[in-house]
């Protein structure tokens, strides 16, 4: 692969000496997405993003006006991402006008906190419009101290393990063909289950939310793909409410839904064709989009070893996935 093609975040370059004595002193192992990965605060990351991740809890200072956007990869984060830019911006972005959406990719109009941070701690948000919106795949307790002392509002979206954990594969194949192409899907599924991937354990994370979701329910709306999929409208109002921009006609929630469908969004010029800036090609966050489209690639036996990690791991907890 020509390096121009890996984003940032999977890059080694421009490391700091601070974040490589900080690496020397963590927990790594070779990953089945990248060829090494560390584990900081209790999550597996790349060497930039650790990186990242530090600039931005030193750095970064939340507005009580921010809304973020927190997901685990692969999770619904860039229909999340075009879904909250079109709810907070419908009055200066009308769908019946040029959107920036027709012409934008999502994540080049959400900002990545962590991995914007990965370069340089010098990143400025200011000139984003008012109330600002970003996304994080942080856990709960590695946000930026800023984000959970502020009034901001905070969208965690989950989604069915077996179901990320697919697109993920898909998702790593496609980016990092050579590192992923001696794994086999066995020993993924296996790594899955310890938690060791970029981001993982998946559990800890989506548990971190939800507990938090239910304590401070102001604070914190937790959001499941499958739910979004399912009834969009009733869930997209659902979220409009939280963030304080309900709305009052009932047209301009199915106009604002089918703007960011899948169907929509992936069939965009600017979706199909490019890369972003971070050097990934736009149309790796478009691949089918489904609920159970696990089936085509997982065996029987290998949902169940997911499966059954899932109970264990959520047992107590009151959060359970479709199967």
């Amino acid at each position: 692969m020509e390096s121009s093609s890996v984003p940032v975040y999977l890059k080694d370059e421009n490391l700091t000496q601070e974040t490589r004595d900080l690496l020397s002193s963590l927990p790594s192992e070779k990953g089945w997405l990248v060829s090494q990965m560390y584990q900081f605060e209790g999550i597996w990351q790349t060497q930039a993003l650790v990186q990242g991740i530090v600039n931005c809890q030193k750095h970064f200072e939340a507005n009580d006006s921010d809304v973020i956007l927190a997901t685990l990869a692969k999770s619904g984060t860039t229909w999340l991402k075009a879904l909250l830019f079109a709810l907070i911006h419908r009055h200066k972005f009308p769908v019946s006008g040029k959107h920036p959406l027709l012409v934008t990719n999502p994540h080049s109009l959400v900002p990545y906190l962590e991995g914007d941070y990965c370069s340089s701690p010098e990143v400025n948000f200011a000139e984003l419009p008012s109330p600002r919106l970003m996304q994080t795949h942080l856990t709960h307790h590695s946000l930026p101290v800023s984000i959970k002392s502020s009034s901001c509002k905070i969208i965690y979206c989950c989604r069915n393990p077996k179901d990320m954990f697919v697109s993920i594969w898909h998702f790593g194949r496609k980016l990092a063909p050579e590192k992923t192409a001696e794994y086999p899907i066995e020993t993924a599924v296996a790594a899955f289950c310890k938690g060791k991937f970029i981001g993982g354990p998946f559990w800890d994370h989506v548990l971190e939310y939800w507990y938090e979701s239910l304590k401070n329910p102001n604070k914190v709306l937790f959001v499941t793909y499958e739910e979004l999929k399912k009834q969009t409208e009733v869930e997209v109002k659902r979220i409009a409410e939280f963030i304080g921009c309900g709305f009052t006609a009932e047209e301009e929630v199915s106009e604002i839904v089918k703007l960011c469908s899948f169907e929509s969004l992936s069939s965009l010029e600017v979706n199909r064709q490019g890369k972003l800036p971070n050097g990934i090609e736009s149309n790796a966050f478009f691949r089918k989009g489904e609920t159970g489209g696990w089936r085509d690639t997982l065996s029987e036996s290998l949902a169940d070893v997911i499966d059954r990690t899932t109970e264990q791991k959520f047992g107590g907890s009151g959060l359970k996935f479709s199967s």
